[in-house]
């Protein structure tokens, strides 16, 4: 297959800074678009890879997956775009399309493995993919999605993964104007998780431990906020909420929430991946029909209708711009939660 050579930011092993590197990226088979990248999202998931985190990374690796850019060449059977197209891509560059999960556009979770926008299987080029601190990016037209004119693109970039994964829960537990929504941690997810619940027509309120977050949270659509450790505040919102949607992506105590839960409420975990510590008591999940759940992104369509519903609101993600020279500080950065609320990297500073 033919190829290109391409500019981007990546890390060579878990412990090297990001730095400038080249990759390959494929020339565009008749169902491609080539998108050059205007802005790209900084998300948790991409230091997590970079530093191998989670095992597995393959290196070089370049990270990023919440892609903004402008359509600079189409396939010959593409239908959807056009040159010159705002476009944008998210987590996901293939499935297999074919599985009953993929048949009802719900590709992220593909019984074959879906393939990550960055360290997935490339089957074009073999090795792994390559994500958005890069210059383009060549993505198959299923997994490209069309963004509204109206909204600002280097806002809209967390989009792709910080709103999708809020919006995604929000819809499978049909949030609406009846729905009384909280929301645990104010970070890139939370707020998002606020501004979707609020446009939805929900009652939204923040969890939060400290204080300090109150007027941030207000200002963002939220009805009011509840701080969790106050004994006496959690227990004036004892069976309240339909859906909690909680955020925080490190271990923490699930079952300090539970009680917060209507009968037949959800609480929903987007942020944190393993084991709870502590363990999940399960009496008040009997007695009153609880449940705890998880969910990841959201497929190709849903994603869409999200960045319609968004253009249609005017709603897109509070962003502080870097440039790509300045992204292991950032990660530095983030890792503090210094950030309100997600860094975006104006690939311009790349050239």
């Amino acid at each position: 297959m033919e190829k290109f050579e391409v500019k981007a930011y990546g890390a060579e092993s878990p412990v090297a800074e990001l730095k400038l590197i080249n990759i390959n990226r494929r020339e565009a088979t008749a169902k491609d678009i080539e998108i050059a990248i205007l802005f790209c999202g900084v998300c948790h998931s991409d230091l997590h890879t970079a530093r191998n985190d989670w095992g597995g990374t393959v290196y070089p690796s370049a990270p990023g997956h919440e892609i903004v850019g402008r359509v600079t060449k189409v396939g010959s059977d593409v239908t959807k775009f056009k040159v010159g197209d705002l476009a944008a891509v998210g987590c996901m560059v293939d499935s297999c399309q074919t599985c009953p999960s993929c048949a009802q556009d719900l590709e992220q979770y593909c019984q074959n493995g879906f393939v990550g926008t960055y360290n997935g299987k490339d089957k074009h080029l073999g090795g792994r993919t390559f994500g958005g601190y890069s210059e383009k990016i060549v993505v198959d037209e299923h997994f490209v999605l069309r963004v509204p004119e109206n909204l600002d693109p280097a806002a809209t970039a967390p989009l792709l993964c910080a709103g999708i994964t809020t919006w995604s829960p929000l819809r499978h537990w049909n949030v609406g104007e009846h729905s009384t929504v909280a929301v645990v941690g104010l970070g890139g997810l939370g707020h998002m998780a606020i501004k979707l619940a609020k446009a939805l027509g929900a009652k939204v309120t923040l969890f939060s431990r400290s204080p300090g977050k109150e007027q941030d949270a207000l200002e963002l659509g939220a009805d009011e906020v509840v701080i969790s450790t106050d004994d006496a505040q959690m227990a004036g919102v004892t069976g309240k909420f339909d859906l909690i949607i909680d955020t925080v992506p490190y271990v923490h105590d699930v079952n300090h929430y539970i009680p917060s839960l209507s009968t037949n409420g959800t609480l929903v975990l987007v942020g944190y991946l393993g084991p709870l510590d502590p363990m999940l008591n399960s009496v008040p999940l009997i007695m009153g029909r609880k449940s705890v759940a998880g969910s990841l992104i959201g497929g190709i369509a849903e994603t869409q209708e999200m960045l319609d519903f968004c253009g249609k609101h005017n709603i897109v993600s509070e962003i502080e711009v870097v440039n790509i020279q300045d992204i292991n500080e950032a990660y530095e950065r983030m890792l503090k939660s210094d950030v309100r609320y997600r860094f975006v990297i104006d690939m311009a500073s790349l050239k």
